[in-house]
């Protein structure tokens, strides 16, 4: 997964981390190849709804897709939506690649690198929702300026969410955890927290799948807690 430098939500622009793995399968690369221009965010431009989709929609952002298993799972279910899904790791995107491919979706698009530099090219105002599933946690303390959940990319975030969205984030690490609560109790004024209860903390809402790093973490005796905001 992805991690970015915080600060200044206008000068975020360093992406932390490895952008492949190992060698694509024959059928991957060759999706890679057809498949993802077909469906990419432009590089340059104004990103909307009717530009990626032909129409005026709702718009999903997911930030690090790993898999695309999440990705493709809410596209299958809220067909007249559209889905944004951002990754910079080369054969997670060949794996989002195959869930379009066979589940024939047609209400994705992706980019394969930062998720900012796409997110800064949305209008204010335009996303309905926005995921952070799972998120590289960076756990060592001079590393905390790398994740995600810091002020300047929640700022960002806020401004490109309607009033009412929701912003979505899972983690299984403590310190992430931890961390996140603590950057989204300095924004307040733009996110109220839906979590009445503590059980709140391990249980997704109905339409959200577990991730396959969710099962993993549950596999080795994890929780997985789940966050959800509300945009005021």
């Amino acid at each position: 997964m992805t991690a970015f430098k915080s600060g200044d939500p206008t000068t975020l622009n360093r992406l932390y981390g490895r952008s492949s793995g190992h060698k694509l399968r024959q059928g991957q690369a060759e999706l890679v190849e057809t498949l993802l221009p077909a469906i990419s965010v432009p590089a340059d431009g104004e990103v909307t709804a009717v530009g990626l989709f032909g129409e005026d929609r709702p718009l999903h952002f997911e930030i690090g897709f790993g898999g695309g298993e999440h990705l493709a799972y809410r596209a299958d279910m809220l067909p007249d939506h559209g889905f944004i899904g951002c990754e910079p790791f080369l054969n997670g995107v060949a794996q989002a690649l195959g869930h379009i491919r066979d589940q024939r979706l047609t209400n994705v698009r992706l980019w394969m690198g930062d998720a900012l530099d796409v997110l800064r090219r949305i209008p204010d105002g335009a996303l309905s929702f926005v995921y952070l599933l799972h998120p590289d946690p960076w756990p060592k303390a001079r590393h905390a300026k790398r994740r995600m959940a810091n002020d300047g990319p929640i700022e960002l975030i806020a401004s490109k969410m309607k009033p009412g969205g929701e912003f979505r984030i899972a983690t299984d690490h403590p310190v992430y955890l931890a961390h996140t609560l603590m950057v989204m109790q300095r924004h307040t004024e733009a996110f109220d927290w839906l979590a009445e209860t503590p059980k709140d903390f391990l249980q997704r809402p109905g339409g959200w799948p577990a991730t396959r790093y969710e099962q993993k973490a549950k596999r080795e005796g994890r929780d997985a807690y789940a966050l959800r905001y509300r945009r005021r």
